[in-house]
């Protein structure tokens, strides 16, 4: 077995791509299942043998075979392949805690403000309100339901340039009122 290995690896070193496909055909999915058992995800073990047999590919010169078959060789590179994946994504997970737990949320809100944002959120509903039906159905549908402009037109059952004409009238009515109505606050 030891002499194919060997054989395998020369014609790899060579450059014979049949060699490589001739490797993968034998021990493909042994690499495989050496991977997922490590990794416990299917797509990171197809990526890990990918990886494997790269390797082989790109140095094929680092398999002995006075140091064991090319099956035990591509095993051991597999499964250290595997934990170091399994090792990266651990570190990537440790940051991403790392940075919430670091990343100041958005402080409380006095009660002032709170006070303020209901009252300009009162403003702005009542403002809505006032607005004709048709309008006031397209500002709902667009910024409360977050529907596309061709989307408000089919759930309104209008063309979606009347859907458009529709918003931009509204929204300079609401500019126009919130503005004023804003600036009187206290």
């Amino acid at each position: 077995m030891r002499g194919t290995d060997a054989l395998l690896t020369a014609r790899l070193a060579a450059g014979d791509d049949h060699a490589l496909a001739e490797v993968f055909d034998r021990f493909g999915a042994v690499v495989y299942g050496a991977a997922v058992g490590v990794v416990g995800d299917g797509s990171a073990a197809q990526d890990v043998v990918q990886d494997v047999f790269v390797e082989l590919w790109r140095h094929p010169d680092r398999y002995d075979p006075d140091a064991g078959s090319l099956r035990t060789y591509l095993l051991v590179l597999a499964r250290n392949r595997a934990v170091d994946t399994v090792r990266s994504e651990l570190r990537r997970i440790a940051r991403q805690q790392r940075h919430f737990r670091l990343t100041p949320g958005e402080p409380p809100r006095s009660p002032g403000e709170e006070v303020l944002t209901a009252d300009v959120a009162s403003t702005v509903r009542e403002a809505i309100r006032r607005l004709p039906d048709a309008q006031r159905r397209v500002i709902e549908l667009a910024y409360f339901e977050g529907m596309t402009c061709r989307e408000v037109a089919l759930a309104a059952g209008i063309p979606e340039g009347t859907a458009k004409s529709r918003l931009r009238l509204a929204l300079a009515k609401l500019e126009t009122v919130l503005d004023r109505q804003l600036l009187e606050s206290p």
